[in-house]
Order: structure tokens, then C-alpha cells, then sequence
């Protein structure tokens, strides 16, 4: 089965009843626009399903080198948590950031086939385009939190599998991996080239993973790294996870919290990637 191109996802645009005669019609074309770009982009894997297991070999090292070693010395507090138990939702947060913000890469390579070309001249809302690569990015990034668990299994991490924790940690991974892969598209959109976006993705994803509380609390960190902490979108994912993926686990801000950030700064990334997407082309 062929994949839905752009001309699929505009399809059924010559009979168009006024959105604001009927909004719910046009809610389900909207959304039924996100979820063909989404399906496209997803079915890329089946090229290289070698993507899958090659992003698999960094988060079994932190949680296997890194994170053996410092739970035997004993050098992070963690209060009544084990190390392990402790990092494995950060390394899971990680993995996503490391998935997603490369993802604008993929915007650079369709510009320079023209595929990007075809998109943009189809009555897709620029937005739909937008949360269709969201999407996707979120649906490949669950594949790191299969792999994270197996590993937090081995590793004997005290896991929360209730159905309903399970469905919290989907929904996280889902927002964090569409955040960033966002925010990697507003990167591709304002350099343009392959060779920069590679550079400034590389130098962003280290320092919001270190500014966070993926590896160590935030009560241990000095005042001015607390400050960008409490700032970094990342951190509100672990911690939403933290208290999901774990027996027992706590949130330090609030499920409620961690969700309003994440959904709110999704709406505005989509937002100004949405408005800049046409951009890359000029």
C-alpha cells in the first residue's frame, strides 16, 4: 500500500462547506489532515526500522554504565528511591529529547526533494502539517519507553503497571517527543541547512538535559541552575513520569502542573512553527 502524499491529505478539498457553518466537519478534515501526515511520516520506519534499535543503544548505556555506577558510590541523594529507580524515567525523558529534536532535519531533506513544495501548495493548514510530524515523532518515541521498560524490568526498578499509570507515561512521551520535535522544527525553519541544524542540535540537546532533574534532584542543584530548571519544559516531564513509571512515585509539582506546561508550550511552539513552516523555503 502506497503512503498518503500531499495530495491525499488535501483530497475532498473541492466540496468544502463554510467551517463556519459546519465546525465539526472541519474539525474532523483538520484533524483527519494531521493524522495523514502523521501516517506518512510514521510509515518511514518500515525504510529503516534499523532507526529503532540503533536509538536503543545510548539510554542502555546511561542506565547500565552511568547509572550502575553511581547508584554502587552512592553519590546523588535520592531519598527513599534507589538510584536506578530514580534515573530510569529520566533516561526515558532523555531518550525522547535526543529522538525529537533532530526530527527537523526531515523538514530540510523535503525541502531540498521538493517534496516540502507540494505541501505547502495544498489548502493543508500549515498547523496541520505541523502536528501530523508531532504526532509522529511522538509515535516513535514510544518505542524508547518499550525499550526503557525492558531495561528498568531487568534492572529490577519497582514499576507501576497499572493500566492507568501506563496510559499517563504514553501521554507524556507523546507531549514531550511532539514538543521537541516542534522546537526542532522552528531550528530547520530558521537555519536551513543540514550542517547547521546538526550543530545547534547538538548543543541544545545537552544542556536542557543536564538542566533538568533527569540525572539528579533539583534541591541539589545551585540557585541559578534551579532557575533554569524550573523553566526547562524537560523537567516537567520527569517529574510526571517519575511519579507514573515508579511504585510509590511523587510528583514534586503536580501531574496537573506537569501536563498544563507541557500542552502549553506545545501550543505555542505549533503556533510560531505553524507561521515560520512556509519560511524554509524562501
Amino acid at each position: 500500500m502506497r503512503p498518503p502524499g500531499p495530495d491525499a491529505i488535501s483530497a475532498g478539498s473541492a466540496e468544502r462547506p463554510s467551517a463556519a457553518a459546519n465546525p465539526g466537519s472541519a474539525l474532523l478534515r483538520y484533524v483527519g489532515k494531521v493524522l495523514a501526515v502523521a501516517d506518512m511520516e510514521v510509515r518511514k520506519l518500515r525504510h529503516d526500522p534499523m532507526e529503532l534499535l540503533t536509538r536503543a543503544i545510548q539510554p542502555t548505556l546511561w542506565l547500565l554504565v552511568f547509572g550502575e555506577v553511581f547508584a554502587h558510590v552512592r553519590a546523588i541523594p535520592t531519598g527513599n528511591l534507589g538510584y536506578i529507580d530514580f534515573l530510569a524515567p529520566g533516561i526515558l525523558a532523555q531518550s525522547v529529547l535526543f529522538v525529537s529534536i533532530f526530527y527537523g532535519i526531515s523538514v530540510i531533506w523535503e525541502r531540498d526533494l521538493g517534496i516540502l513544495h507540494k505541501f505547502l501548495v495544498s489548502p493543508t493548514p500549515r498547523t496541520a502539517l505541523v502536528l501530523g510530524k508531532a504526532l509522529s515523532a511522538g509515535v516513535r518515541a514510544l518505542s524508547q519507553a518499550v525499550i526503557i521498560y525492558l531495561l528498568a524490568l531487568v534492572l529490577g526498578v519497582g514499576m507501576d503497571w497499572h493500566p492507568a499509570a501506563l496510559g499517563g507515561v504514553v501521554l507524556l512521551v507523546m507531549l514531550g517527543a511532539a514538543l521537541f520535535s516542534t522546537f526542532s522544527l522552528i531550528i530547520a525553519c530558521i537555519v536551513k541547512t543540514r550542517e547547521r541544524f546538526m550543530g545547534i542540535g547538538q548543543v541544545l540537546t545537552m544542556p536542557l538535559f543536564f538542566a533538568s532533574n533527569a540525572i539528579y534532584p533539583i534541591d541539589i542543584m545551585p540557585e541559578w541552575l534551579k532557575a533554569i530548571a524550573h523553566v526547562n519544559p524537560l523537567t516537567y516531564e520527569v517529574d510526571g513520569l517519575r511519579a507514573l513509571m515508579l511504585a510509590g512515585g511523587q510528583t514534586s509539582f503536580g501531574f496537573g502542573t506537569d501536563i498544563g506546561v507541557l500542552l502549553g508550550v506545545l501550543a505555542g511552539l505549533v503556533t510560531i512553527a505553524g507561521w515560520m513552516y512556509p519560511r524554509i523555503v524562501v
